[in-house]
């Protein structure tokens, strides 16, 4: 099913640009407009100056945005501040991590161009809802500077874990590239160039699907470009450059994968006490008082709850959700009833069992009377991945505006099995249901298009 092919990957050469701490940045849609200077202040050669942040609206900007951008990518290569691999590669991509838990964990993958596919031919499958006007500044940037800053971030099955097996037996020894993002995480990369094991990687991926986790609008950018080229050429082939994407492959079994929830803070247009809260969620929730403490405690412990409920066997736990109300610093523990699922009777089993689904559906919806378009144009939803970052924005909201309610809702994480089988049935996960940690950053690799270069097929 899946074809992934060696590439002669892109970096920056220490020796010009100094430390990579500096010039790497996350991906371009978590960086804000704000910290575009900053990065830029720490090191000219900033890989923000490439990746540029999207417009807002996801339009495009004029000619020069993208022309500057893709003269200074050549300047680069230039003068040797980007060199390009002599030989082909693939790359072993390791993260050292610290866990919300507080464990240590190493997630490993895999760096390789991967053929596209159509969603609907089953190689390639999505979990979340894709906006085709977003993706027209990205293709812009690509169609102009030809070439893929940032990976696609996909998941495999390999419960017996051959694949990394075969690539750490056969990485090189010296790093290739090594970087410690603002969390403390440390991202590195090795080559593997050895020829047997490479192709052996690529037969053992003939028989996978690969599951999109993050990057759903890039690899949707690199179908349109695909399409434009293919318009523009009649003599295309499968080998072309433009036929394949940049992605960093995780097995869905490895230890080292984590999701984190997103929490959601939303804003109620108007005043609402913790008691009308609670009559509201009452009809479809077990609702349970947290108290006893300091606002970070009762964060603390309905997060402990909720995680104490989620950790129990199928069949025992039920699904549960924290709610806190900052006017009043009260804190409650969701528990959902079963008459809850009357309103997802509409919906397929794999999307009723999903928790961003009960609180888009069950809590937003039905207890809160507020709609999916209504949450979007106020734009009433705000979400976090860090909880503590969720509360004090909601302390903080619920001081300076006064005619809205902040309530903010924490929820366990979205399961990698429950992604599989949500794409396997060709469904969508609401927004921001999932939360892929770490996130894999930006400019330690990325991969050049060549025109007349052509991607070697296995025979």
């Amino acid at each position: 099913m899946a074809f992934i092919a060696p590439f002669k990957g892109v970096s920056f050469n220490v020796e010009k640009v100094g430390s990579l701490d500096d010039v790497v940045t996350p991906p371009y849609d978590v960086i804000s407009e704000n910290a575009v200077t900053a990065y830029t202040a720490k090191n000219p050669y900033s890989m923000i100056r490439l990746d540029i942040t999207k417009n807002p609206g996801g339009v495009t900007g004029d000619d020069a945005r993208y022309q500057d951008v893709a003269d200074l990518f050549q300047e680069w290569l230039a003068q040797d501040v980007l060199k390009r691999d002599a030989q082909s590669a693939l790359y072993l991509y390791t993260v050292q991590y610290k866990h919300p838990s507080g464990k240590t964990l190493i997630r490993k993958g895999v760096v390789a161009q991967v053929g596209l596919a159509e969603f609907n031919e089953g190689i390639v499958k999505p979990h979340e809802e894709i906006f085709e006007s977003v993706i027209s500044d990205r293709l812009r940037l690509l169609d102009t500077t030809k070439a893929q800053f940032s990976q696609i971030f996909s998941l495999y099955s390999d419960e017996e874990n051959k694949v990394l097996t075969l690539l750490e037996g056969a990485q090189e020894k010296e790093v290739m590239g090594s970087i410690t993002d603002d969390d403390g995480c440390i991202h590195s990369l090795f080559r593997v160039t050895d020829e047997t094991a490479i192709r052996q990687v690529q037969e053992l991926f003939q028989d996978k699907a690969l599951y999109i986790a993050d990057g759903h609008h890039r690899y949707t950018t690199a179908l349109a470009y695909r399409r434009m080229q293919r318009k523009r050429n009649a003599d295309f082939s499968d080998k072309d450059p433009a036929n394949h994407i940049m992605m960093y492959l995780c097995p869905m079994e490895d230890p080292g994968l984590s999701v984190l929830p997103t929490h959601r803070l939303l804003h109620w247009p108007g005043k609402m006490s913790a008691e009308e809260l609670c009559t509201r969620l009452e009809p479809w929730f077990e609702l349970e008082e947290i108290t006893g403490g300091t606002r970070e405690f009762l964060l603390c412990e309905v997060l402990g709850r909720m995680e104490e409920e989620d950790g129990k066997e199928a069949g025992v736990a039920s699904k549960t959700f924290g709610v806190y109300h900052p006017h009043e610093d009260r804190c409650y523990l969701l528990k959902v009833k079963k008459n809850a699922y009357e309103l997802l009777t509409d919906k397929p089993k794999q999307l009723q069992e999903l928790d961003v689904v009960i609180l888009s559906d069950v809590i937003i919806e039905g207890a809160l009377e507020l709609d999916h378009k209504q949450c979007e144009s106020g734009n009433l939803i705000h979400y976090f991945s860090d909880p503590d970052e969720a509360m004090d924005s909601a302390v903080k909201d619920c001081c300076e505006d006064e005619s809205k309610t902040p309530l903010l809702f924490v929820m366990n994480p979205t399961k990698v099995k429950q992604v599989k089988e949500v794409a396997d049935e060709n469904l969508i996960m609401p927004h921001k249901s999932t939360y892929f940690y770490p996130k894999i950053m930006t400019g330690l690799l990325f991969n050049q298009l060549i025109e007349g270069e052509f991607v070697q097929r296995l025979s």
